[in-house]
C-alpha cells in the first residue's frame, strides 16, 4: 500500500479527518484522536503506524515487516508500524487500520460517538 492508497482507504472510514503534520506525515483522526499515521518519509514501502489491541501488539511485534512504533510504543502505548512488509495483498493492513479506527472511536465519549454516528449498534 502506498501513501495514496493509504489516504484513500482511511478517508473511506466513517467520521475521519486528515491533517498533514509532524514533518509531512499523513495523519488520520476519528473524533479528533489519531488512529493512523503514514510517513515520515517517501520510500518505496512507506511506514504506516496504527493502534492495536494488546494481543495484536504482541503478535505483530514479532512479525516480518512490523515493529513497535517508534516513539509511541516506547511510551507504553500499543502502536505498531508496518515499515517493510513483504509484497502481497494489503488485506492484513486494511484489517488493522479498521481495527485501529474502531479502538480509537470506542475511546471517544458516548456523546461524541453518537454525534459522529459511530458504534451505534
Amino acid at each position: 500500500m502506498n501513501y495514496e492508497e493509504f489516504n484513500d482507504f482511511c478517508q473511506s472510514l466513517p467520521a475521519t479527518t486528515y491533517v498533514n503534520q509532524w514533518g509531512g506525515s499523513h495523519v488520520w483522526k476519528v473524533g479528533g484522536k489519531v488512529f493512523a499515521i503514514g510517513g515520515w518519509e517517501e520510500r518505496e514501502k512507506p511506514g504506516i503506524t496504527f493502534k492495536t489491541s494488546e494481543i495484536d501488539f504482541h503478535f505483530l511485534s514479532s512479525q516480518l515487516g512490523y515493529r513497535p512504533a517508534p516513539y509511541l510504543a516506547s511510551r507504553g502505548m500499543k502502536w505498531i508500524q508496518q515499515y517493510d512488509a513483504p509484497d502481497g495483498n494489503d488485506d492484513d493492513l486494511i484489517y488493522y487500520l479498521k481495527e485501529s479506527h474502531r479502538i480509537v472511536s470506542l475511546g471517544l465519549t458516548k456523546k461524541k460517538q453518537k454525534e459522529l454516528g459511530l458504534n451505534q449498534e
